[in-house]
């Protein structure tokens, strides 16, 4: 119902109304799920369902989202300096291919505004991430990543690399390998030296669904030499399948939702075959069903993040996705979600 009436105002104002919905949400009580105990990197979560970064961009309201059921949230995109943004419209509903294309732009109220909110959490309710970018106008985009890594290592959980977005002219160059080693080598000795005593928070990088497969093998081969602990499967895409039938099929940006799912989780599936265990997987992309959270953590994701099906589908999908994916464990005989983690792979030995 909430998502119906959110969908009856213009997708922009429908998400601040959404946000700040989140911000008053209620404590409830939380059903232990311990089948669904799953790991990421290290982070130890009650369940395999987070939010995905873009949604609350300035940490506003991650404690509520975190009382609605999520088991981790990710802020961000956040930029070192305040930016606005591209002009609106920049964020548009696909209903009939329940989809969103958007191109906002990395809008946010830059790093100092969300480390102090960070600052102020109680880090004892929940995880919660950051996902770092670089300003529109940076002379430097390294030492912008560098200054989130040096702004934020004490305070969030992890920190995701987002060098994926189509939104910024030229930042999915830095996906190819001759930029990416140096930046990801420079980011974890960073992380490294600005981390607090006895903790060292997870840094990931987050990649397109649109690389070719040997963009995509090259892309990990990096990951797995500068030893990031893992990798995020996958923004959204600049594609637009000929099965689209909304008007908005053609405005530019990322496209989210069902007609990422396919490709998002093919994607999936080849990263996990190359790095076999050695990388934790974040899954996003499609997700609205327990079915096919489910197709995510058999494809070889340990956790996935929701976004546009939400949209659709409202908050309770959280709890939808929990209570489905018990069920699926059940009819395929397995006693825990870690036992279905990879599960359609092919074995080494065909």
């Amino acid at each position: 119902m909430l998502a119906e009436l959110l969908r009856l105002l213009p997708p922009e104002p429908a998400h601040g109304c959404a946000l700040a919905l989140a911000r008053l949400a209620p404590p409830r009580p939380v059903r232990e799920r311990p089948r669904l105990t799953t790991s990421l990197a290290g982070l130890a979560l009650p369940h395999p369902v987070g939010l995905a970064a873009g949604f609350d961009k300035n940490a506003l309201a991650f404690a509520g989202l975190l009382r609605l059921g999520f088991a981790f949230v990710e802020v961000g995109t956040v930029t070192p300096r305040p930016q606005p943004g591209n002009p609106p419209p920049r964020l548009f509903r696909l209903v009939e291919d329940r989809a969103l294309i958007n191109r906002m732009g990395f809008n946010n109220e830059g790093l100092e505004a969300v480390a102090a909110r960070l600052a102020r959490r109680d880090r004892g309710r929940g995880v919660v991430g950051a996902n770092l970018g670089v300003n529109r106008d940076s002379p430097d985009p390294l030492a912008d990543y560098l200054l989130g890594v040096e702004k934020l290592a004490r305070l969030a959980d992890y920190l995701v690399v987002n060098v994926s977005s189509p939104n910024t002219p030229g930042l999915r160059e830095w996906q190819r390998p001759e930029r990416l080693a140096p930046l990801l080598g420079a980011l974890a000795r960073a992380r490294d030296a600005c981390a607090g005593p006895g903790r060292k928070p997870p840094l990931l990088l987050k990649i397109a669904p649109d690389l070719d497969e040997r963009a995509e093998a090259e892309l990990v081969e990096v990951a797995l030499e500068t030893r990031i602990d893992g990798l995020v499967v996958a923004n959204t895409t600049t594609a637009r399948p000929p099965s689209l039938r909304s008007p908005h099929r053609s405005e530019a940006g990322g496209l989210s939702g069902d007609p990422l799912f396919a490709p998002s989780t093919a994607a999936l599936r080849r990263v996990a075959a190359r790095t076999r265990g050695r990388l934790a997987l974040l899954g996003v992309g499609g997700i609205d069903s327990a079915e096919r959270a489910y197709a995510k953590i058999r494809a070889g994701a340990r956790a996935v993040q929701l976004y546009t099906g939400l949209v659709y589908e409202g908050p309770g999908l959280v709890r939808r996705i929990l209570d489905g994916l018990e069920r699926l464990l059940d009819r395929d005989g397995f006693a825990n979600l870690a036992d279905a983690v990879g599960a359609d792979l092919e074995t080494p030995d065909g």
